[in-house]
């Protein structure tokens, strides 16, 4: 029996068989190192639920269901989420982190997201803040606080996003010009239309639920927020865990071999095989994939498949330095653009 005949076999079994879930991540942290809970969540948990925690980031479209949005999530207990960042969740695209983080830097994942993100979804005070916000902020300033461009001779409405408004905007300044209103501004006076705990929960709202938490120092903060450059990010160009090195010239023949009767020769999801096959094939040219998956990503793909779909677990067929190749193929060529020549 030819090996091709051999992988033909194996995988049939292999989509019988269920299968873990894709992880979107970084490299693995090396044990016994000082993790930061806000490094965790940046490096390995921002690539799907975003730099906000609300499930906004650029592999949301690739994802069914979507990214959990921690900001409208009040059901989710500490314990929770405690276990399902253990054990991962099946049916969707959320792993099992048990083999990569220790027990203490789950449980401090879990605080930090609770802490940072969920406090809208879990204060009363804070969610009366959002209503206000929609109904009467929200068309200057946006759904998610961005800014608009102000009309002619205005200064333009507040981006509560940047750096800059957070260091600026001290909570007893924000409550002052919700207010009072700010001359030569759009913004109007609130004191006659809204009470005073109206005003402190959509100031409190904005401040907890809009304005990006202080992420000085962090590798890959924003390696999935939309910037072309973000290829040439840090956490883009994470190299495979353990040391590996992948092989293009030999990643391009398992791939063709392999993978382009579904995914296509061109990376773009239309192989021969894909026509029949739904959930559709990834399409490694797709922006949100070359946005979102770096070669650590790439390779848990291969190794443990993708649940519901015919997305096989290579690693019951290949072995660790082929899917490492394999995997290198896919990053290089589709990812970056580049070649097989490219060494």
């Amino acid at each position: 029996m030819t090996r091709h005949i051999q992988l033909a076999s194996t995988l049939l079994l292999a989509c019988l068989i269920s299968l873990g879930s894709t992880a979107l991540a970084g490299e693995r942290p090396l044990k016994g190192g000082t993790s930061r809970p806000d490094v965790l969540y940046h490096n390995y948990c921002s690539v799907c639920h975003g730099d906000r925690g609300d499930g906004n980031s650029r592999a949301k479209n690739s994802l069914v269901p979507p990214p959990k949005d921690f900001t409208r999530a009040p059901e989710l207990t500490r314990e929770t989420m405690i276990t399902i960042i253990t054990h991962g969740k099946p049916g969707t695209a959320m792993s099992a982190w048990k083999t990569q983080l220790e027990s203490k830097e789950i449980a401090a994942l879990a605080d930090y997201i609770r802490a940072t993100f969920m406090q809208v979804s879990l204060d009363p005070k804070l969610q009366r803040g959002r209503v206000v916000y929609a109904q009467n902020c929200m068309v200057c300033h946006g759904e998610r606080g961005q800014g608009a461009p102000g009309a002619a001779g205005l200064i333009p409405a507040r981006d509560f996003t940047t750096p800059q408004a957070r260091t600026e905007l001290t909570r007893e300044r924000m409550i002052n010009a919700v207010t009072q209103g700010r001359p030569n501004t759009a913004m109007a006076a609130f004191a006659n239309r809204l009470p005073a705990t109206d005003i402190e929960s959509v100031v409190d709202y904005v401040r907890f639920g809009l304005m990006l938490p202080a992420t000085t120092g962090i590798s890959g903060t924003n390696a999935h927020a939309g910037r072309k450059e973000q290829q040439a990010s840090e956490g883009m160009n994470m190299p495979f865990a353990n040391g590996l090195a992948g092989n293009v010239a030999k990643g391009e023949k398992l791939y063709m071999a392999n993978c382009s009767t579904c995914h296509g020769t061109k990376g773009d999801g239309k192989g021969p095989r894909a026509y029949f096959i739904n959930p559709k094939p990834r399409n490694f040219i797709d922006k949100n994939f070359r946005l979102a998956f770096n070669r650590p990503a790439i390779y848990t793909a291969v190794h443990d498949g993708r649940l519901g779909a015919e997305m096989p677990a290579w690693s019951k067929v290949l072995s660790e330095q082929e899917m490492t190749d394999v995997s290198e193929f896919v990053f290089r060529r589709f990812v970056q653009g580049r070649g097989p020549s490219a060494k």
